[in-house]
């Protein structure tokens, strides 16, 4: 029985979407959309009944379907709990007069964030509650906190927060002392905070109607919001807007970017109203950022090498670039952090044994010859700077974790060239590493490109067993070897689980991730479907035994690889799906597709580009054949992939797929981009996807 979606709904099958006839023209070609009408009109708000009883109805057909997994849900769930020290707290780090740190309480969904003075005793009597998530949580269905950042004089804290998931956020101003909150709230933030004027000012940007932020805005603290200045406007709609201090904290850095270019002003933090300096108009395709030390600007920028120098400046002459370190073929220069008496570079190596992984190095001002790499053990891994917050830095803190290994905060004293290991992830229910292997190995894709995969398994697994692959593939964005307790759940259940570090990510380079963008996107979806049959071919699993999964832009992913290739999948599971990529990118109304564009092109003025997005747009491309099962989610306050793509995919699907495999659709009705709020509800969602991907692929125990 076929259910319309404006009618008395029923569970004798899944609900159709009514298909309302629509098309657009473009470059002469004409596209036809039927399921257009998911669209409400009035986005952002979404009022239209015939949209919400479709929405809630693919949401009954969800719980119908997975009722019978209640008890596997749950199962999963208490496990994946288990893993997680409830009660929990991380390392106290000195900033300025106080030592700060955050604190999980049993059961709690959300976090506390605490300070005491240096230098009072660790017996909790000068401990001082400064923000209560929990509290703050109470009642509301989502919460999530944006920025946070406490005054430098230590009286102020300032924090915001976004309570529907739209990413939207409020700022309030609280009173360390007394608790009292100021009258200074700033609502429709997207933003961080930064404190300047010594205290009297703070520094945040406003989400325009598209949900961008164009603009700089300071505001003196009591107030009212009408007085205050906007400190910088951005007039291109690509371009979006960010602040920060210098890490000497004497700058106020303001930031505008898009996908390949960007442009840095610097203003006195003390007198955030006086002469800004340019350090160098905007190139196009030219990135870079700058900080500041002793009159010399240090500036990280691709405008030589496509793997990024770094490079020195006057700061009476901010554009005039003198090299310090060379861009290279051979390492891949992803960030500097400069500090009192040294600087420290990250990035990953790009060749040889080990490339791809992280690589941090300590470097001094007068001696740019003395390099110290600090070194880790294991041969796939995730390491980096963690918070350092003070100017003056004699120790490093850092974090490390592999596959195999749990999270361990670091200590690295750069005089002694010495680590000390502060905590390492504590996993209640019990770990033990020996059990699991972890490789790092190349497949290639059919292009003869040598792909990086990143797998995990215990060491008692033999044969072809299920396999789990994951995959993000854009924007530049690695997608790190670490450490996840949740996917001890499918792991220890016989599976495999590999990363692909597939093209259009920057997992070994930019000109890997240039090499997934644009004309060249093909090769990210390719590079997934060459990974999978290389697992096979090397009697990892079989077809028809991988299970698949990526969110967003690795939702499209998902949608791309099972019009391609369906039958390799056994069980996918696709995240707010970025999946109606051509008309997405064809309405500028949209919050982020100015700035999508030199990601995806610009389909509205190039025909080239409107052909090949049309040719993997995975809405477009649904036909008819078997698909394999599908389990889909959306969020309908997400600002970034709107809730319509996956409620329009799916519908699309549902019409034309021939075969019988479970699709499912989940909205969140009171939630974005990321899903649900707190560490637990996720974990249901989490506990939601393992549990359909294992009775997919048939594995009971």
């Amino acid at each position: 029985m076929e259910v319309m979606a404006d009618s008395t709904q029923t569970l004798s099958g899944p609900p159709q979407a009514a298909k309302k006839p629509h098309s657009f023209t473009h470059h002469g070609l004409a596209v036809e959309d039927d399921y257009a009408w998911l669209r409400d009109a009035g986005y952002p708000e979404v009022t239209d009944k015939a949209v919400l009883e479709h929405l809630e109805a693919e949401n009954r057909w969800f719980e119908s379907r997975m009722a019978d997994r209640h008890g596997k849900i749950d199962a999963l769930f208490k496990e994946m709990r288990a893993r997680i020290k409830e009660a929990d707290k991380s390392v106290p780090q000195k900033d300025g007069d106080w030592l700060y740190w955050i604190e999980f309480e049993e059961g709690a969904e959300y976090k506390k964030w605490w300070r005491r003075p240096v230098g009072a005793t660790d017996d909790g009597s000068a401990d001082e509650l400064i923000l209560d998530e929990v509290a703050l949580a109470e009642g509301k269905e989502y919460f999530n906190l944006g920025a946070i950042s406490t005054s430098n004089d230590g009286k102020l804290l300032a924090y915001s927060v976004d309570d529907n998931g739209s990413e939207r956020f409020t700022v309030h101003v609280k009173v360390l002392a007394t608790g009292e909150l100021l009258a200074d709230e700033i609502p429709g933030t997207l933003s961080g905070l930064v404190w300047v004027a010594g205290d009297k000012g703070l520094v945040y940007s406003l989400a325009n109607e598209q949900w961008r932020t164009d603009n700089a805005r300071l505001h003196w603290l009591g107030q009212p919001l009408k007085n205050d200045v906007e400190l910088y406007h951005e007039d291109d709609e690509g371009f979006r807007v960010g602040s920060s201090l210098s890490s000497n904290e004497k700058w106020l850095l303001i930031g505008t970017s898009d996908h390949e270019t960007s442009e840095c002003r610097m203003v006195l933090a003390s007198d955030p109203l006086g002469e800004q300096i340019l350090v160098k108009p905007r190139q196009k395709g030219v990135e870079y950022d700058v900080d500041e030390r002793d009159g010399v600007l240090y500036i990280h920028t691709n405008d030589t090498h496509e793997n990024f120098r770094f490079a020195t400046a006057p700061l009476d002459n901010p554009g005039e670039w003198t090299t310090l370190i060379e861009g290279t073929d051979a390492f891949y220069l992803t960030g500097a952090d400069l500090f009192r008496d040294f600087y420290v570079t990250e990035g990953r190596k790009l060749v040889g044994h080990g490339a791809g992984l992280d690589q941090i190095e300590v470097r001094y001002y007068d001696d740019p010859a003395r390099v110290e790499p600090i070194t880790f053990p294991e041969a796939s891994y995730s390491a980096g700077l963690s918070n350092n917050p003070e100017w003056h830095m004699d120790v490093l803190r850092l974090t490390y974790e592999s596959m195999v290994s749990p999270s361990s905060v670091i200590d690295y004293d750069v005089a002694a060239r010495t680590m000390e290991v502060l905590k390492v992830q504590e996993i209640p229910s019990g770990y033990d590493a020996s059990l699991y292997a972890t490789e790092r190995l190349e497949i290639a894709a059919r292009d003869g490109t040598p792909i990086p995969v990143s797998i995990v398994y215990r060491r008692d697994r033999t044969g072809a067993g299920p396999l789990h692959l994951y995959g993000y593939g854009a924007y530049g964005i690695s997608i790190d070897p670490g450490f996840s307790t949740t996917r001890l759940s499918l792991v220890d259940r016989g599976f495999a689980y590999a990363i692909a570090h597939i093209r259009g990510g920057d997992d070994l380079g930019r000109a890997w991730y240039k090499a997934g963008k644009l004309e060249k996107r093909n090769n990210t979806f390719n590079d997934f479907v060459d990974v999978a049959r290389g697992l096979i071919a090397r009697g990892f699993t079989e077809a028809g035994r991988i299970s698949i999964s990526g969110g967003s832009a690795g939702g499209e992913l998902m949608g791309a690889v099972v019009n391609s290739d369906p039958e390799l999948f056994g069980a996918v599971v696709a995240h707010v799906p970025f999946v109606d990529v051509l008309s997405t990118m064809l309405d500028d109304t949209l919050p982020l597709t100015p700035g999508e564009w030199p990601e995806w092109g610009n389909p509205i003025e190039d025909k080239a580009a409107f052909e090949l997005i049309r040719s993997y747009s995975p809405y477009d491309q649904v036909k008819a054949q078997a698909y394999p099962p599908l389990m889909v989610t959306a969020g309908l306050n997400d600002p970034r992939v709107t809730y319509w793509e996956p409620a329009k995919w799916v519908a699309k699907l549902r019409e034309l797929k021939t075969d019988d495999n479970e699709l499912i659709l989940k909205t969140n009705m009171g939630a974005g981009h990321g899903g649900k709020s707190g560490r637990f509800e996720s974990l249901k969602e989490t506990a939601e996807e393992f549990a359909f991907i294992l009775w997919q692929l048939g594995v009971t125990e």
